[in-house]
Formats: structure tokens, sequence, C-alpha cells
């Protein structure tokens, strides 16, 4: 495979839209915000993927807002987010927030909750091509409206492709079946550039979202490649991370059929199915020379910094324990 090339100017341009791959120069990106509100009930299999902690933590919470339960670590969770944003404007990325869900939009979620706090997943960006996915979690899928004005104002006004995967089919009401989907969430979409892949563990995205994704991107000269996952991993991203151009950190445990053909080539830091649940690849490259995690992998930091790579480590503790950590807090708009 050719390697993806970094162009390293940044040039000012609210309407180009553009995303090379995961680790190309970040110039524009959305960062989420911290509101969640989990379902009255869950099913064992849709909390599967969150560490024996999360939990209890979890389900203290069951129908009612994180920020009610827990005022205090609202407040940490939100300056975890904060602290991420200033990192980002330190390095001159142009940081969006999506806005607050709205009364109405938190009412419309009913006895399934509301989200809104990892814009990863609701929305994504290959190439110069802007989508919004389908997530199966039914608490999730209204979590895209609180980005709408930044798709108004960056996709539909800006130069790019803009486009929608169908609506999920609605569940016969057989307990813990969410459905045919089509489900697709950025967090299972990895780019290099015309190479996508895309991850599959059963949890999030299926293959009739992958199957409509390849419908789109083949005719434009793009490689769609499912990469299977263990089953108590949610996404690809929690699995694999492209750090820069023939290097990458994975977790062997969650990858069932190895790395993918196109990388194996790549050096590779490899981490535990413990650091992995914990969120050990799910870190961010600012560009191929800048990388962010949470302190606590300073183990992993340490050697990826051993290939030249400068380490950038902001706590993210709360915003780990739902899952998600850098990757699944941001959404680039602009990566080259």
């Amino acid at each position: 495979m050719e390697a993806v090339t970094d162009s390293t100017e940044a040039m000012p341009d609210p309407g180009r839209v553009m995303v090379r791959s995961e680790f190309a120069p970040l110039r524009t990106v959305a960062v989420a915000q911290s509101q969640l509100r989990p379902p009255d009930e869950v099913s064992d299999s849709e909390v599967s993927f969150l560490g024996s902690e999360a939990r209890p933590l979890l389900e203290s919470m069951l129908g009612r807002d994180h920020a009610d339960v827990f005022p205090d670590r609202q407040r940490k969770w939100e300056s975890e987010r904060e602290n991420l944003c200033s990192v980002f404007e330190r390095y001159g990325v142009e940081v969006l927030r999506p806005r607050m869900l709205t009364d109405a939009e938190k009412a419309a979620g009913g006895s399934n909750g509301y989200a809104n706090f990892f814009v990863r997943d609701p929305w994504f960006t290959i190439g110069d091509i802007v989508v919004e996915g389908s997530l199966r979690l039914p608490h999730r899928r209204l979590e895209v409206l609180p980005s709408r004005e930044i798709l108004t104002t960056r996709a539909l006004d800006g130069r790019c492709s803009y486009l929608a995967l169908p609506q999920p089919a609605v569940p016969d009401g057989v307990p813990g079946d969410l459905g045919a989907g089509p489900f697709l969430e950025g967090g299972d979409v990895l780019v290099y550039g015309k190479h996508v892949f895309v991850g599959n563990s059963g949890l999030a995205s299926n293959d009739l979202g992958i199957r409509w994704l390849e419908k789109v991107l083949t005719p434009l000269g793009y490689t769609v490649e499912t990469v299977r996952l263990a089953p108590n991993f949610l996404h690809l991203d929690c699995a694999l991370g492209l750090i820069r151009e023939g290097l990458l950190v994975a977790c062997p445990d969650a990858l069932v059929d190895g790395l993918p053909a196109a990388l194996r080539d790549w050096d590779r830091i490899e981490i535990s199915e413990s650091d992995g649940i914990d969120l050990g690849t799910n870190g961010l490259p600012i560009s191929p020379e800048v990388y962010v995690t949470d302190p606590v992998f300073r183990h992993i930091g340490d050697r990826i910094a051993e290939h030249g790579v400068t380490v950038e480590y902001v706590d993210f503790a709360v915003t780990r324990s739902f899952g998600g950590a850098f990757r699944c807090t941001t959404q680039p708009l602009r990566r080259e």
C-alpha cells in the first residue's frame, strides 16, 4: 500500500473538509460535551464492554442524569474535556463544540434516556465525505442532534459530500434485541488514505451498516475492510490506533483475525487485554509528531515516545469510565 503523506502547512479555510488519515495533522476538530442520562434499564449485552468498576457506577444512575447524581464528578468530567481543548489550542487546532441538548430533546428520549458525550460515533469524516451514522444503543440515537449546527455550517455549506445512513429498523420487542440496523458508528471507522477499516464486534456497527459504507465508498476508489473484534470490545478504536505512518498501538486479544494485512509490517506497540478495555489504544494523534493519551497509560506513552513522538498527557479518568477516551471524545473535520 502506498504511504499516506501529510502536509505540514495549516491553511485557514472554514469551507474545507478533509480527513486523509488518522494521523494527518489535525486542523479542525469537534470536542464532545458531557451529558448523559442512561436508560431506565439496560441489558447485560449493552454494558458488556465496560470495565468492572464502571458497571456499578452506571447502575447507580439508571434513569437519572449524571450531573444530578454526581455533581462533583460532573465538574471533573467537564474539566477533562476543557483541558483537552487547551492542548488542541496550544497546537493551533480549531476547536468546535456541539451545543447542549435541549429540554425537548431530553424528553424525546423517554425511558431510553439521552447522550451527548462521545461525538466520534454519531457522525464521522472520511476524506471529503461527512457521514451521519446510525447508533445501536437507543439512548444514543438522538446524539447527532447537538452537532447539527456544526454539520450545517461545515458540512452542508462546505466543499464536501454530506450523507446519512438509513434509519435503523424497529426491533420486534425481544429482550436484548436492538433490531437489524443498519448500524455504523464512528468509533469503528479508521481512515488510512483510501483504505478504511471498520470494526465489527456485534455490539455496535454491523454487516448491514458496513455494506452501506462499501456501496458509497467503493466507486470513489476506497477499499472498505471489516475487522472482526472480540465481543467485549465495543469499537475498533478500543483495539487499534494508528499513531503515524508505520507505527500503531494494538490490543492483540481484541483482534480476532490479528492485524489487517495492510498494517502487519508496521512497528507495533502491543498492549494487554486489561489495558485495551481501559482504552489504552484510544489516544489521539494531533499530528505524526504529537500524540495525546491519559497519564495512566504512561507505560504505553513511554514506548510511543521511543519512536520520536511527543506524548501529551491529559487525565481522562471520568471520561474513560463511560467506555471512551480521546478518540471517542473528538471528531475531526480537517486532517491534512
